[in-house]
This record gives C-alpha cells, structure tokens and sequence, in this order.
C-alpha cells in the first residue's frame, strides 16, 4: 500500500503555447515570487491605511508564520523527500519528510488561522469598521500559501542541481 502512487502521472496537456521546457522553474520561481510579494503587498497596505484599533497587530502573525512555512517547504529539495540524493546527515530521508509535513501543517494553520481572524475578528464582530483587514489577512495568507504550492510543485529539477 506504500507505493500505490508510484507509477502514477499526470497527463500532459497536447497544446503547444504552455510548454515551456526549460523555462518552467524560472517561470514558477517568478510566479511564486509575484503571489509572494502580492500578499505582503495586500497586508502592508491595510495596515497602513487602517490603525492598531481596526487592525490589531497580532493579526500579522499569521504572515509571519505562513511566510517561515515557505521557506521550510522550499528548504527541502523534492530529491531529498523522495530519496533520490539525500542518505545522508539527521534522519535522512525520514528527517526530509518530517521537516515537510512540520512546513506543511504551519502552512495549513496559518491559512486556517487567518480564516479565523477573518470571520471571528471583522465578520461577525460589529465592532470593526470595515471588514478589509481581515480580508487583506486572509488573501496575504492564502497568496503565501498558492505562492508556497507554486514552487514546491511547479519545478520540474532542482534549481541548484
């Protein structure tokens, strides 16, 4: 049962304008990059277009730990989880797999998370003026998030290989 999606791919798509061969981990590192940086740019910019009292400031945890999520996912190399070219060093493969589902769960919860400020904080508290932080805070999030997705599984090699 452990290797039942081995042998398993994708199909590939028959149309000529979306292949992009040997510029697909550029063009994923850009994607990744531009949802990246949307979010942060969602998130500055309600804060500051809003005050502490509309925006607490720690509602940005959020980023903050969704942000460290990316850079643990993309710490690890797909050769190593799958254990192509790492035996070696803490745990090994074991120690690959581990470190990404720690990066994943952070990533979850933080998506999570910010679903919970969204609606606890600005959805169903009337108190809050306008419900645009806790969407900037849920949208900052989810871009980090698809941005993390994007370069974790839009490469086809290793970018340092």
């Amino acid at each position: 049962m452990a290797g039942i999606l081995d042998n398993f791919r994708c199909p590939t798509c028959e149309c000529e304008c979306i292949e992009l061969g040997d510029k697909r981990n550029m063009v994923a590192s850009i994607v990744a990059g531009g949802l990246f940086f949307t979010g942060w740019w969602i998130v500055i910019d309600a804060a500051a277009t809003n005050g502490a009292t509309e925006m607490p400031h720690a509602v940005h945890a959020c980023g903050a730990v969704a942000s460290l999520a990316f850079f643990m996912v993309n710490a690890v190399s797909n050769g190593q989880v799958r254990g192509d070219s790492y035996t070696d060093g803490c745990l090994g493969q074991l120690g690959a797999r581990i470190w990404m589902l720690f990066a994943f769960l952070l990533a979850f919860g933080a998506l999570i998370a910010s679903m919970w400020i969204l609606f606890g904080l600005y959805v169903v508290n009337t108190t809050m003026l306008s419900p645009y932080p806790g969407v900037a805070v849920f949208l900052q999030n989810a871009f980090i998030f698809f941005a993390t997705l994007t370069f974790k599984f839009g490469r086809t090699e290793e970018l340092w290989d």
